[in-house]
């Protein structure tokens, strides 16, 4: 990519929602600085951020500088754009683990580090908000914006209109001039001429768009892309358990790795331009094939693989890709005994468990009294014998040819558990405690 693909290239992705005039412009005539603001509520960013890292990965790619804007200070106030209520304000000891936490992982996406013109940068606008005291703040910055001006956003509009009882407090009324200064600083200090940002943080982008514009008649542009969302009306990059995470500790390789596995085709269509980097053309032909063959879910398997290598590594996504197999029925035991606990917590999620103590195994125990006695996974042990016999059921993947077979702390699986499959479907967890 160079300068004049950038716009070119997100309009095809469909990545622009609103766009300032003169902003195309700006980009096509010199390298460029932006920056995009990140929510440091936890030491991990969520898929729900990942359109904004990919917007600022291709703007550095495009040839641009680009800045993460992590808001150690902004944290502290809470953004009432798109929200219905205050959120909680966090002390200072949080907000510093939260900031470590997002800034290595935008270090996997863009260049801190290299010699180029363009290398990221990263900045905390607690930096330059600590100091200020109230009175200069609103001396400097607060005569610039009128209460007329902040009262016509969206964001306020909604906070303070008959949909709302609880209104707004001053200190979230106040977070577009914190927002707007953050732009005005990073122009000032940084040369910075462009926000960028979801669709619902316009109205404080224009905020400092303005305030550059009335206090240093300065040149200030902006950008925002459309909020991600799912065909069927839920919510982007949430599942049953929560939020799917770029950490591998809050969320397992193998977990991120069925998220994109499992999206409609309609949303893969849509997701493989926002989140990957590969090229237009590729884009088209992988669509095409998937048309001829929905079935292979073509467009899921490269929008999984694309991502999970990107966040994680090629490693986690081998190993995601043997866990799949597993779920499946087609690992091995050898196979199923590599996974680390929380990828095989992940794979057998919702699996009905029992718990059993590990003193009954030590000396080892019957297949028939452990299943049908101990934990009762089956209720008769004449059925469970019949079971065997049809060869119908496996321990650890591996099938039990012999009612007589014993099972001891050897055969447990991560020093802990046993799984229990009847037939091809129904498996079991059985946890030794």
């Amino acid at each position: 990519m160079n300068f004049k693909d950038f716009i070119e290239d997100l309009n095809w992705r469909g990545m622009i929602h609103d766009i300032m005039p003169g902003t195309e412009e700006q980009l096509k005539k010199e390298m460029t600085v932006a920056y995009i603001g990140f929510d440091p509520t936890s030491d991990s960013l969520h898929v729900g951020s990942f359109a904004q890292i990919m917007l600022l990965k291709r703007f550095q790619l495009a040839g641009h500088k680009p800045i993460a804007l992590v808001g150690g200070a902004t944290g502290m106030i809470g953004d009432p754009s798109g929200k219905s209520q205050e959120r909680n304000l966090l002390d200072e000891a949080t907000l510093n683990k939260n900031l470590e936490g997002i800034k290595a992982q935008l270090s996997k996406f863009l260049d801190f580090d290299s010699d180029i013109p363009n290398k990221a940068e990263m900045v905390n606008n607690y930096d330059w908000m600590k100091n200020y005291t109230f009175l200069e703040f609103i001396r400097d910055i607060g005569k610039h914006i009128t209460v007329n001006y902040m009262m016509s956003k969206d964001s306020v509009k909604k906070r303070l209109g008959e949909e709302s009882k609880q209104g707004m407090s001053f200190t979230e009324f106040t977070y577009q001039l914190v927002q707007g200064y953050d732009f005005l600083y990073l122009n000032e200090h940084k040369n910075c001429k462009l926000q960028m940002g979801g669709s619902d943080q316009w109205g404080n982008i224009t905020t400092g768009t303005e305030l550059i514009r009335r206090k240093n008649g300065g040149e200030a542009y902006a950008i925002t892309i459309p909020l991600v969302t799912k065909a069927d009306g839920g919510k982007f990059g949430k599942t049953e358990s929560g939020n799917v995470w770029l950490d591998s500790e809050k969320t397992t390789p193998y977990s991120f790795y069925q998220f994109w596995l499992n999206t409609s085709d309609e949303d893969a269509n849509k997701y493989i331009k926002i989140f990957t980097l590969i090229d237009p053309q590729e884009i088209e032909t992988l669509i095409e094939q998937h048309s001829k063959e929905p079935h292979m879910r073509i467009l899921q398997k490269r929008l999984a693989e694309e991502l999970t290598v990107m966040v994680h590594s090629k490693k986690d996504l081998e190993n995601a890709i043997e866990a799949s197999k597993i779920l499946f029925g087609k690992g091995t035991t050898e196979s199923l005994a590599k996974l680390d606990e929380k990828t095989f917590l992940s794979v057998f999620e919702g699996v009905p468990q029992f718990e059993l103590s590990k003193e009954k195994i030590i000396n080892g125990l019957g297949i028939v009294d452990l299943l049908a006695g101990e934990v009762n996974v089956f209720p008769s042990k004449g059925e469970l014998r019949r079971l065997i016999q049809g060869g119908g059921l496996s321990l650890n993947n591996a099938k039990i040819e012999n009612a007589d077979v014993k099972v001891a702390s050897t055969d447990l699986l991560n020093n802990k558990y046993l799984l229990v499959q009847k037939g091809k479907k129904d498996k079991y967890l059985i946890i030794i405690k």
